[in-house]
């Protein structure tokens, strides 16, 4: 039976990491123009025993993609799948160890080779290390990656139980968190909980202004915080970073944010 660390890694990888393709998809020109017309039904599985598994698929129609968490059972054939042995295969996979590689089932090789495409240019981009330079477009589409990437992991481990996250979630009343980049309301994310239930979403909360807000004043700012290299009491000396609300949600937020990231590294 998986271990407790390997079922909430391989949650990260499925619900949080793997649907940001279809924003990759969308948002890189060169990928999106590859997809235009296109009908498609791809998948990513692990086994978690000899009769069930854990999946994500991803249905695209004329170009457009949509997310689902679970196995496919729509009546279409999948066009292409990597199907993992295990969950610790996957993760080992995401994590870079080319060793652990997947059962490769394709129907069509043509879309096959458009999906890998997508799924390269996602490990290439949150491969980068360093806030890339004099390239906003980039350090925007880097922000919006990481942001719905955080918001749904936290989000996935609570309702996994993780201890930490659900014990927080659990004392919580109706509260939104909100990342954002001033200017820029296209690159913002946010996660509403409330006695126990999270729910993460994309773009900016519009039902009420969020209870805190983790706000940058540049893409770079953003990246210098989320990829490690940037001092965070400095920068929020300098206004790089405002935390809208009591700092010390920030401190709570960012604990998790680094959970989310040290598990899916």
């Amino acid at each position: 039976m998986a271990s407790d660390t390997t079922r909430y890694t391989n949650k990260v990888f499925m619900a949080a990491a793997l649907p940001l393709l279809k924003t990759i998809a969308t948002d890189v020109p060169e990928l999106k123009k590859k997809f235009e017309g296109v009908d498609a039904v791809f998948q990513v599985s692990a086994k978690k025993n000899a009769e069930e598994k854990e999946a994500t698929h991803f249905i695209v129609e004329n170009g457009e993609w949509s997310v689902k968490l679970g196995e496919y059972l729509g009546q279409k054939p999948i066009d292409a799948e990597l199907e993992f042995s295990s969950l610790e295969k996957m993760n080992e996979f995401f994590k870079g160890k080319m060793t652990a590689l997947p059962k490769m089932k394709i129907k069509s090789f043509g879309k096959f080779i458009k999906f890998m495409m997508v799924l390269l240019k996602m490990s290439s981009l949150l491969g980068i290390k360093v806030p890339p330079e004099n390239d906003e477009e980039l350090s925007l589409l880097l922000c919006k990656l990481y942001f719905y990437l955080l918001s749904s992991g936290i989000s996935q481990l609570n309702k996994m139980g993780h201890p930490a996250i659900h014990e927080w979630a659990m004392k919580s009343p109706d509260r939104c968190y909100q990342w954002a980049i001033e200017g820029h309301p296209e690159c913002t994310a946010y996660m509403r909980v409330k006695a126990g239930k999270s729910r993460a979403g994309r773009g900016e909360y519009k039902r009420s202004k969020p209870f805190f807000c983790m706000k940058f004043d540049c893409a770079t700012s953003a990246l210098k915080i989320l990829l490690g290299t940037g001092d965070m009491f400095q920068m929020t000396a300098n206004q790089q970073l405002i935390m809208e609300g009591a700092p010390e949600f920030g401190v709570q937020i960012g604990d998790y944010m680094m959970l989310v990231g040290e598990l899916a590294s």
